[in-house]
């Protein structure tokens, strides 16, 4: 039996466990990076992403950071397109924990994104938005094929996509914009059609269409406006 100091000493001794501090718990890891989402181009497919996701890896990304959004480029960008884009974009914010993505879209690719940011929800989920040779304002070559494909329609000077996108703010929301054009896109007709009001609009010299998917002087730019 314990005697009264005894007993005394262990009361003493509980409390003094009970109000010693917890031990500190270890910091759940926190990406410096918003993932990045790659939206191709048209008659495109994931693949044209190598050499920028290869620049972005060297610059510190995980391959658990980088997703290329492989879709149909021949079907409309607002009533399918952007919502399978949205749905992606969730996936990709469900499996790392992240509240926005970034997006990298080229060429046809720039509509579907924009379209996603300004009806779809997007500007509530993307931080940096970037186009490299997007047709933002339409471009004459996709007249070639709009008889019969959705998507070059879409393309057109003055298509309800391109009139929709441009009305009212080009830019909305607290997203942060970026295009890259070049003054000798043989596709993008004219090459003004590129850069956006309210956007970082640089260009990038005389290069055709898809190169700028290859580019040193672009990818770093686009390196840059992502850490921005």
């Amino acid at each position: 039996m314990l005697t009264p100091r005894q007993r005394l000493l262990a009361l003493l001794t509980l409390c003094l466990a009970l109000l010693a501090p917890l031990p500190a718990q270890a910091a759940a890891a926190v990406s410096p990076h918003n993932p990045v989402v790659f939206v191709h181009g048209y008659n495109a497919d994931p693949g044209v992403w190598g050499g920028l996701r290869e620049d972005l890896r060297a610059a510190g990304y995980t391959d658990s950071e980088l997703f290329s959004w492989g879709y149909d480029t021949h079907r409309s960008v607002n009533e399918v397109l952007a919502g399978q884009l949205g749905a992606y974009v969730d996936q990709v914010r469900r499996q790392t924990g992240a509240a926005r993505v970034d997006i990298v879209a080229h060429s046809f690719g720039s509509l579907v994104g924009r379209w996603y940011v300004k009806f779809g929800g997007g500007a509530e989920t993307v931080d940096h938005w970037v186009s490299l040779a997007g047709p933002n304002h339409g471009t004459s070559t996709a007249w070639a094929c709009a008889l019969w494909d959705q998507a070059c329609r879409d393309m057109t000077p003055g298509s309800y996509v391109v009139k929709n996108l441009n009305a009212g703010d080009e830019t909305p929301g607290a997203v942060k914009y970026a295009t890259f054009w070049s003054n000798c896109d043989e596709v993008v007709n004219p090459d003004d059609s590129v850069p956006l009001a309210g956007a970082t609009n640089t260009p990038v010299g005389c290069l055709r269409h898809n190169d700028l998917l290859g580019d040193d002087a672009t990818s770093a730019g686009v390196r840059s406006f992502l850490a921005s």
